[in-house]
């Protein structure tokens, strides 16, 4: 398959805030096939405060929040699924990537409630879903907001059920843990890389498991524990054995990267 000059395939980050987006993001970008946005006078250099394609205001992305708002989950068929948007989203990007690599990678937290139209506008681009214990999620996020404990972990719960069920409508997705990249970085950068169709690289970024600071925090109730236990989660941040799913519609790519993920 050909491309005109200076396309690029983009790999869209996907998660909550507080849930290593930026982590995560960082580790591909040091691939010398993946280009990142740098040096953006926005937060995370976050391309959602970038493009004016999809709106982002002070009522838009907001943390504890967008993730259940209605109005802010974007899918195929929707008024921004046009060619103008994808044309408006790339003109606004393109100064703030160096121009190099085959691939893009685009970390916005807003992304994990905006797949299914970037796959419209994007059909050849891939996602990569990050999930973080709700609780951990809950205690990091807990200074940006002024909810419960309770009501962001519930948030959580409610933003990857959503997310799950987006990820059935799409052709290349991987959904990994927090827990299982901090504990196997190498190993997850290797399956991502496998992922995108990549040579592997060593991990150069110094990982720590961030979830340690939040002991004690407060505990998920039983129905709350009984709604995410399918992702290996339990009480008292308890990370069942590691947990992933990839899809891609190249069977050897597929094999392939979950054969990286199961790698001891």
């Amino acid at each position: 398959m050909t491309h005109p000059p200076g396309f690029r395939r983009y790999v869209f980050i996907c998660g909550l805030h507080r849930t290593g987006t930026s982590l995560l993001a960082r580790m591909l970008a040091a691939h010398p096939e993946i280009d990142a946005i740098s040096d953006a006078p926005v937060p995370e250099n976050e391309g959602a405060y970038l493009q004016g394609a999809i709106p982002h205001t002070a009522r838009h992305g907001i943390a504890g929040h967008y993730a259940t708002d209605p109005a802010q989950h974007y899918v195929e068929g929707d008024r921004l699924d046009t060619l103008a948007t994808r044309e408006r989203m790339e003109r606004d990007w393109d100064p703030w990537f160096t121009g190099v690599g085959s691939w893009r990678v685009e970390k916005s937290p807003v992304n994990l409630t905006r797949m299914r139209l970037c796959q419209q506008l994007f059909p050849l681009s891939q996602f990569v879903v990050i999930l973080r214990h709700p609780e951990a999620m809950a205690a990091a996020l807990a200074k940006w907001t002024d909810q419960t404990p309770g009501e962001l972990i519930d948030y959580a719960l409610d933003a990857y059920e959503l997310a799950l069920e987006d990820a059935a409508y799409l052709h290349a997705v991987t959904i990994l843990r927090y827990e299982d990249l901090v504990a196997g970085p190498q190993r997850h950068l290797d399956a991502l890389t496998t992922f995108c169709g990549l040579e592997g690289i060593t991990c150069a970024d110094e990982v720590h498991d961030g979830n340690a600071r939040y002991e004690g925090a407060s505990v998920m109730n039983e129905g709350q524990a009984e709604r995410v236990s399918a992702l290996g989660y339990g009480p008292r941040l308890a990370v069942s054995a590691p947990f992933y799913r990839v899809s891609h519609p190249l069977r050897a790519v597929r094999e392939a990267a979950r054969a990286r993920f199961d790698k001891s």
